[in-house]
């Protein structure tokens, strides 16, 4: 069991108390501990019987970065369309600006934190699919583990408020032991069968797929991304626990994310970083282009080498790193990339890959980039505008948060966005899973649909519908 020592959140809440008296506002305490380690996965079962619809887990694909939050002790939301990625910043800097921290590790990822995301497009008419997510929402967790390179770190986060008073200690301190206390070892059991999978009108989705291949014949539109949807269902509630263990052991090498809200959990395995900000260093991937693995170490290389050699992926991912690098060197003092993609080796899939970096220039927030890089031609299309207007137009999905950006960011500007790819949305007995492919005008339709059934399998299979 993880025990915590006397500390100096006491003397935090009754300060913060006493500020938020002064201005008038809640303030927030946050206090950070070194602890011994605790498996993350069990950490977040442990908040499942208190905060379940209230729990976030992150993984990044080198296992150097885990961070999980239960509770809410604060949410920053909006369904505002116009300068969203704005509103949250500022929100997100108003709620910190006069927080009490206690943290004296020079970290990121610790401390007060907000995770959430982004809808695709604000400007698509909302369905039920996506009712328990605000097109764009954050949560401020109230106890998060961290652990970063090995290292486990323990945040309190509370807001205080001009009427609470010293109970409050004991309150936090009860329920922070309570979440320690109940820590066991995870293990994970698979107790939901699938009963039955609905993909969402593939025929429809085709014909969407051949009318956009003839539009974009003498057009300006270069390339439109359409995506779709499998609904699965089940013969009692998906275990959040047990989805996110499977894709711990199937897809370690990816981003790996859950993210609930209101008893929904959006939850995945992205391949695909959008950025990383690491003080004035900047981390971004092009990823487009994509083809099986092979059964056999000889077809896994051939396949390899085809994608590599194959024109129409080559130009669908130069059409990536032509935008990443324009909006990378928009906010850098010096963008380096390779001049050719490689290949990123997934357990289902490959793609051709090209890394960015850059040098951030003064005042360029996390944030900012966000807005500036999403959607991608590898998630919209090109041109980016008209490419998001058609997808809008004809497409069925309602995407909320798929292939949108979700992550973190933390009270010093750093963090990390993933594009929300290899994803599905579960609610209770049932689940969505989404998929979607770059249209080009040389597209096949019924290739394009086998691609995007090789892309459902990492969900899939983590969901208990294909067998390992």
């Amino acid at each position: 069991m993880v025990t915590i020592q006397e500390t100096e959140l006491k003397e935090g809440i009754l300060e913060a108390i006493e500020r938020a008296k002064a201005l008038s506002k809640p303030i927030l305490v946050s206090e950070v501990q070194q602890i011994n380690h605790i498996d993350p996965l069990s950490f977040f079962s442990a908040g499942r019987a208190t905060f379940f619809g209230e729990r976030f887990f992150w993984k990044d694909p080198a296992d150097e970065t885990f961070i999980i939050g239960l509770g809410i002790c604060k949410q920053i939301q909006t369904d505002l369309a116009i300068d969203r990625f704005t509103y949250i910043e500022e929100e997100w800097r108003r709620f910190t600006k006069d927080a009490i921290v206690y943290n004296k590790y020079h970290i990121n990822g610790i401390g007060p934190l907000m995770f959430g995301g982004f809808s695709f497009d604000p400007y698509k008419k909302k369905t039920k699919l996506w009712s328990k997510y605000d097109d764009s929402l954050f949560h401020i967790p109230k106890f998060m583990l961290s652990e970063i390179e090995g290292q486990a770190y323990l945040t309190t986060n509370v807001v205080c408020t001009q009427h609470d008073d010293r109970t409050l200690i004991e309150k936090v301190g009860a329920e922070r032991n309570a979440i320690l206390s109940s820590i066991v070892e995870s293990t994970c059991v698979g107790n939901h069968t699938l009963l039955k999978e609905i993909e969402v009108n593939p025929e429809q989705w085709m014909n969407t797929v051949n009318t956009i291949i003839e539009e974009l014949k003498d057009n300006p539109l270069k390339k439109v991304v359409l995506a779709r949807e499998s609904r699965l269902f089940f013969d009692q509630p998906v275990q959040i626990e047990m989805v996110l263990s499977q894709l711990l052991k199937l897809q370690r090498e990816s981003f790996i994310f859950a993210f609930e809200s209101n008893g929904d959990c959006f939850i995945g395995a992205s391949p695909e970083r959008l950025v990383k900000k690491d003080e004035n260093t900047l981390f971004t991937t092009c990823l487009a282009g994509s083809i099986a693995r092979g059964k056999t170490v000889e077809d896994d290389h051939l396949l390899g080498e085809t994608l590599l050699n194959d024109e129409k992926n080559l130009v669908e991912h130069q059409y990536v790193v032509d935008m990443i690098k324009a909006a990378m060197e928009d906010a850098s003092e010096e963008v380096t990339l390779a001049d050719q993609p490689q290949l990123m080796k997934m357990r289902d899939i490959q793609h051709l890959y090209t890394p960015v970096i850059g040098r951030a220039k003064e005042h360029t927030s996390l944030l900012l980039l966000v807005d500036r890089l999403h959607p991608t031609p590898a998630l919209g299309g090109l041109p980016k505008n008209k490419a998001v207007e058609k997808i809008r137009e004809v497409e069925e999905l309602d995407r909320g948060f798929y292939g949108a950006p979700l992550g973190w960011m933390d009270y010093k500007g750093n963090g990390e966005f993933v594009v929300s790819i290899r994803s599905g949305l579960i609610q209770g007995h049932e689940a969505s899973i989404f998929a979607g492919c770059g249209v080009v005008e040389d597209s096949n339709a019924e290739s394009e649909y086998v691609e995007t059934k090789i892309k459902f399998r990492p969900m899939l299979t983590a969901l208990g519908g294909i067998n390992q």
